[in-house]
C-alpha cells in the first residue's frame, strides 16, 4: 500500500516512516500542508496520516479538501495532541476514519493502520483467487481468465491488471502504479507504462462494449471503470 504522512515534527515523522516501512508499505513523508496538497493533486495514496496542526495548512483543512475533491477518497488517520472529546468528535465528523493521539505508541499505530487498510481494501494477501465479474485472477498461478478462457500475460501485465481491478473506478497516479508494479524506485520511461496499459486493454478486452473503460487521466495516471455490468454487456454482444 502507498501511504503519506504529514507532520512537522521531524523526529516523529522519521520514526513513523520506519514503522510503516517495516509493515511493508511505501510511505511519503512531508512536513508542510501546502507540500502535501501538491502531492495530493499529482499522486494517489491508499492511506493518509495527517497531523492536526501544522503551521501553513492544517491536517484538518487537508482532510476537508480530500473529502470534497478526491473520489473515491483515501482513508485518513488523524495524528493529534488534542484529546478533548469535542476535538475528536469534530475530526471524525469531518471525515477522519480514525485518530491516534500523541505521543504515538507504536503497537497502537500499527494496529490502527492494519485495521483501517483491511476495512477499506480487504485482506488481499490471503486471497489466492480474486474475482471481478467475468475476470478471475489466480495469484498463485499468475493467470487471469476472461469468461473462463485463460489470457496470456507477462508477470508485469498480470500485476498491473490486478492493481487496476482492485482499484476499480479510482484514478491511480503513474508513480503509484510504477511503485506497485515495478518497485519502489523504478527506472522506467513513460512509454513503458503506456505500452503495458495498451497491451492489457487489448488482451483483456477492456472496452466499453464489454462494460469497461481503461482510460488515461490527464497529467495524472490511469483509471479502470466499470461502466455497466460486465456480464450484461457480454450478453449484449452475443
Amino acid at each position: 500500500m502507498r501511504i503519506a504522512i504529514l507532520d512537522d515534527d521531524i523526529e516523529l515523522c522519521n520514526h513513523v516512516v520506519r514503522l510503516v516501512s517495516d509493515l511493508g508499505h511505501t510511505i511519503l513523508a512531508v512536513r508542510s500542508g501546502k507540500e502535501m496538497m501538491r502531492h495530493l493533486r499529482q499522486e494517489s495514496f491508499d492511506l493518509l496520516l495527517l497531523d492536526w496542526e501544522v503551521p501553513d495548512l492544517s491536517g484538518f483543512e487537508i482532510l476537508k479538501w480530500v473529502r470534497r475533491n478526491l473520489e473515491p477518497s483515501p482513508p485518513v488517520i488523524m495524528i493529534t495532541s488534542r484529546i478533548a472529546e469535542a476535538d475528536i468528535v469534530a475530526g471524525l465528523g469531518s471525515g477522519a476514519d480514525d485518530y491516534v493521539t500523541k505521543p504515538v505508541i507504536d503497537p497502537v499505530l500499527k494496529a490502527r493502520i492494519d485495521a483501517l487498510l483491511r476495512r477499506s481494501y480487504g485482506d488481499q494477501s490471503e486471497r489466492p483467487v480474486e474475482n471481478f465479474g467475468s475476470y478471475v485472477f489466480d495469484r498463485q498461478a499468475g493467470v487471469v481468465t476472461v469468461d473462463g478462457q485463460p489470457v496470456v500475460t507477462t508477470s508485469k501485465e498480470f500485476s498491473l491488471a490486478l492493481l487496476l481491478f482492485r482499484n476499480l473506478n479510482r484514478a491511480l497516479s503513474r508513480s503509484h502504479i510504477m511503485e506497485a508494479v515495478w518497485g519502489h524506485s523504478p527506472d522506467l520511461v513513460t512509454r513503458t507504462l503506456d505500452a503495458h496499459i495498451s497491451k492489457i486493454r487489448v488482451g483483456l478486452s477492456l472496452r466499453p462494449e464489454r462494460g469497461w473503460r481503461l482510460s488515461s487521466v490527464y497529467s495524472f495516471g490511469y483509471r479502470l471503470e466499470q461502466i455497466t455490468s460486465a456480464i450484461g454487456a457480454a450478453e449484449s454482444d452475443e
